[in-house]
């Protein structure tokens, strides 16, 4: 739920801080076999090892990939995800006149780099069964919201249930998710909204070699 007092909220000093506080907010699951949460890399990843942290739940990642507009690329036209999930914002599309050869070259290159961060990240180890789970969806705030759409479409396929839950998303966003998934949390939702990046102290970019290690530690787990 949006929080009433932002400025006792934000800006959270770093993800591992904010995954804290979040996983606070998610109570209702904890120790539940029937849980797994799913980091979205590579921000999402540190978010989401404190989350099944403080949850004592089974935790992964779940790879997803921005598709962003050719000569505008952290402009997101639409997302992928792992499972063979395509979606294109086609309205975002028409408006800005992309040319259907130019959707298909970025979808492809995407594609590519996906499945290389699944298998760095994954290696033989197999995802997690989220057959009848609840399946909370974590990344370290939200944008444009095509990346978690693309995640929630990738893991309706199983799940009998999936919650969103986020540090930070503009309203607008969490309007539109609160249509696609059976629960949003989010620990503020400022109408005012430009980046992520402005809602944390320490921002940082998440490297490949951090996200495999926190994938390597192990949580307290219920599953």
């Amino acid at each position: 739920m949006p929080s009433s007092d932002h400025d006792q909220l934000l800006p959270f000093i770093d993800r591992a801080e904010a995954g804290r506080i979040l996983g606070m907010k998610l109570l209702t699951y904890y120790g539940r076999k029937d849980v797994v949460v799913l980091g979205l890399p590579r921000g999402g990843v540190p978010v989401a090892f404190e989350v099944a942290r403080v949850l004592n739940v089974q935790w992964d990642v779940l790879v997803v990939r921005k598709l962003g507009i050719p000569w505008e690329r952290e402009l997101a036209m639409g997302a992928i995800a792992s499972g063979g999930v395509e979606i294109f914002d086609l309205s975002m599309v028409k408006q800005l006149h992309v040319p259907d050869e130019a959707m298909r070259e970025v979808a492809a290159t995407e594609r590519k780099e996906l499945e290389r961060q699944e298998q760095l990240y994954r290696g033989n180890r197999k995802p997690p069964s989220l057959d009848g789970k609840t399946v909370i969806l974590v990344d370290d705030g939200i944008a444009t919201g095509a990346c978690i759409l693309a995640a929630i479409a990738a893991v309706r396929q199983n799940a009998a249930q999936v919650v969103v839950a986020v540090p930070v998303a503009p309203a607008d966003a969490s309007r539109t998710l609160r249509m696609e998934a059976d629960e949003v949390i989010s620990l503020a939702e400022p109408q005012k909204f430009l980046a992520v990046s402005e809602w944390y102290e320490n921002f940082g970019q998440i490297s490949d070699e951090e996200v495999r290690h926190l994938l390597e530690k192990s949580v307290p787990s219920a599953a």
